[in-house]
């Protein structure tokens, strides 16, 4: 981990996309001067599962997963963040523990923000703070809804819509068909919640399908309608 120059919050490429879009100047100002950013190279932990929460990190540039380690010690992922995000809130929030460890998906800049400035933000600024409100209320809803379709959809289904959520993240690189993100097989199998040899499987199937397209790590979303078909999506 190595400290580069802080970027003003007030320039940042994400700041309309993040939670900080709704705060007030003068606060967007103190946590400008009192912020600390880092750069974490790819594979770099952020925090750890279990550690007790100092702050809040704002991602401004790169790919972060969360992931719980689970009662057998196979990991979990159980959010992906991206540029705009922040992480850490809910164990800050909650006085507890963090539930998940961050780790740097590629070479990513995080900038930290402490604790009792951030909390004293949140009781200041309404803006901000209902915002915060709907930020974890729009995080229970996906919890929520994963829970349901690993309970009563095939992993069939829920592999073409972890690709569609893997999109939606991170979005596509210039050719407008390759996902944005590498992931190995394990993660995939990890976000779909099943076997990595049945991802492997199932990726295989999608491939002689004319689905997708693989190249390593890299995924070519190729027939997006058959997809959207595959993922069954009603909500």
């Amino acid at each position: 981990m190595s400290t580069p120059l802080n970027p003003a919050c007030q320039n940042c490429k994400d700041r309309f996309s993040s939670i900080f879009c709704k705060a007030d100047q003068n606060n967007l100002e103190q946590i400008d001067a009192a912020k600390v950013c880092s750069s974490y190279k790819k594979g770099q932990v952020i925090f750890h599962e279990g550690a007790y929460p100092f702050g809040v990190y704002c991602i401004n540039d790169g790919k972060i997963k969360l992931s719980h380690s689970g009662d057998d010690g196979r990991e979990q992922i159980v959010r992906l963040v991206k540029a705009g995000d922040i992480m850490g809130y809910k164990a800050l929030l909650s006085n507890e523990r963090y539930t998940a460890t961050a780790t740097a998906l590629e070479d990513s800049s995080i900038c930290f923000i402490p604790k009792d400035l951030f909390l004293n933000i949140l009781q200041s600024d309404a803006s901000l703070s209902f915002e915060m409100m709907r930020i974890l209320s729009s995080e229970l809803r996906k919890a929520e809804l994963k829970i349901t379709h690993l309970a009563q959809k095939p992993v069939r289904e829920r592999l073409a819509e972890t690709l569609l959520f893997i999109k939606e993240t991170y979005g596509l690189e210039e050719d407008g068909h390759t996902l944005n993100v590498r992931l190995s097989r394990e993660e995939i199998a990890n976000l779909v919640g099943t076997a990595t040899e049945s991802a492997i499987r199932l990726l295989s199937e999608f491939k002689k399908d004319g689905m997708i397209e693989l190249d390593g790590k890299k995924i070519r979303l190729l027939d997006m309608p058959e997809i959207i078909r595959t993922a069954n999506l009603h909500d």
